[in-house]
């Protein structure tokens, strides 16, 4: 008696499906008992990122400032250069000025509307300088943030 190798992959396989599906039959009651359809899970066993937060972080605040307010400077450096400097405002500027003239009113419209953005940005950008100041400041009298 000789067998056919194609009829075994396919009696394999429908056996295969026909365990999985019994598997998933079988999870249904388990689930549907809780009442939620989902699997039950301790409440204990709550993820950390749904926990109060203990502090305000001003240890950490205060370990990050010097690289927080280098960020800042470099940024409003950036912003404050002239049209040699990528990403600075004189230079969007001068882009907009230059697609006015070209006739791109589309384009003139859109880098418009970017340079209203960063123009935005840098008065974002100052005020946030200002504050880290006084961040700075309360750091250095309150031990890095370390004291309660």
């Amino acid at each position: 008696m000789s067998v056919n190798p194609t009829v075994n992959r396919r009696a394999a396989a429908a056996l295969g499906a026909i365990a999985v599906a019994g598997s998933l039959f079988a999870a249904v009651p388990a689930q549907a008992a809780d009442g939620t359809g989902s699997p039950s899970a301790a409440p204990s066993a709550a993820p950390s990122a749904r926990q109060t937060p203990k502090g305000d972080g001003a240890k950490g605040i205060c370990k990050r400032l010097p690289k927080t307010e280098e960020r800042v400077a470099k940024a409003l450096d950036r912003l404050n250069g002239d049209a040699t400097v990528v990403g600075s405002i004189a230079r969007l500027q001068q882009r907009v000025t230059d697609a006015k003239t070209a006739g791109h009113t589309p384009i003139a419209t859109y880098l418009n509307d970017r340079l209203t953005a960063r123009r935005s940005l840098l008065t974002t950008l100052q005020t946030r300088q200002s504050d880290l100041k006084a961040v700075a400041t309360w750091c250095a009298a309150n031990n890095q943030g370390s004291t309660k």
